[in-house]
């Protein structure tokens, strides 16, 4: 895939130095120029930004805490932590965060209360957050639309998306990017790979979720940003379009959402 680049818009690091060395140095080589390291935890958010410090050229930042950590202290800790955190480099996103009721919906109030506290950051700050669903779709719309916020442009971006083309829609009224992964490319997954079809050129995004999720044809193995090519092809293939293109519209779209 020579002179196309691609911009992986949603990656994980929290191995050692030398390990993101090896993993960057592939993902050059496969064409990814640009990645959004992305937060969650303590670890993640550590790793996302030693790897932003390392490749300040390259790697763009997210910082927050995601649904599993909702219980573990009070909304205003984990804000205050990302100020902290902020004061040591520039974000481009807050995340992630957001909802997911599919291993412990019991903790669904904690999880919103979490999801809203860092959509308020946002706003204060005026960047996009990356959100997480999933089978949360009425309680991501409903804090969506209950907790002000803003950015300059899109608002953010769900990324991983799993869902239907409804659900689709209600998140780009929403003034939100969808972005796919290596699920995308699984062989049970029609109905996203319609989703995929549907979602319009300006709004969509490719990621990774390094170091989950793998896409074919290389699932099973630890997924890294080098992989992402494989998401553009299987998006060009629903869309019925090239590679190319995708490419070309994806990295155009992130480059808008993140820099």
């Amino acid at each position: 895939m020579a002179d196309m680049f691609f911009y992986d818009t949603h990656a994980h690091f929290e191995g050692s130095p030398a390990g993101t060395v090896a993993l960057m140095e592939r993902a050059f080589s496969a064409g990814v120029n640009r990645i959004v390291a992305v937060g969650g935890s303590a670890g993640l958010n550590a790793g996302a930004l030693a790897s932003a410090q390392a490749y300040p050229e390259n790697v763009r930042l997210a910082l927050g805490f995601d649904r599993d950590q909702a219980t573990s202290a009070e909304p205003d800790v984990f804000i205050e932590t990302v100020r902290q955190l902020a004061g040591h480099a520039s974000l481009a996103a807050v995340g992630e965060t957001g909802l997911d009721f599919h291993y412990h919906p019991e903790t669904g109030d904690e999880q919103c209360a979490l999801f809203a506290a860092q959509l308020r950051l946002a706003d204060e700050w005026r960047l996009p957050v990356i959100i997480h669903t999933r089978e949360a779709d009425e309680a991501t719309l409903r804090v969506l639309d209950e907790t002000p916020w803003r950015c300059e442009g899109l608002r953010g971006v769900v990324h991983c998306f799993t869902g239907d083309t409804v659900f689709a829609r209600q998140l780009l009224d929403r003034q939100l990017a969808i972005s796919f992964s290596g699920i995308v490319t699984f062989r049970n997954a029609d109905m996203l790979r319609a989703s995929a079809a549907y979602v319009p050129d300006d709004r969509l995004l490719i990621e990774t979720d390094t170091p989950f999720l793998a896409p074919v044809p290389v699932r099973g193995q630890r997924n890294e940003p080098a992989f992402v090519a494989h998401v553009a092809t299987c998006l060009a293939e629903v869309r019925s379009t090239t590679v190319a293109r995708i490419s070309e519209r994806t990295y155009w779209n992130a480059r808008q959402m993140f820099g």
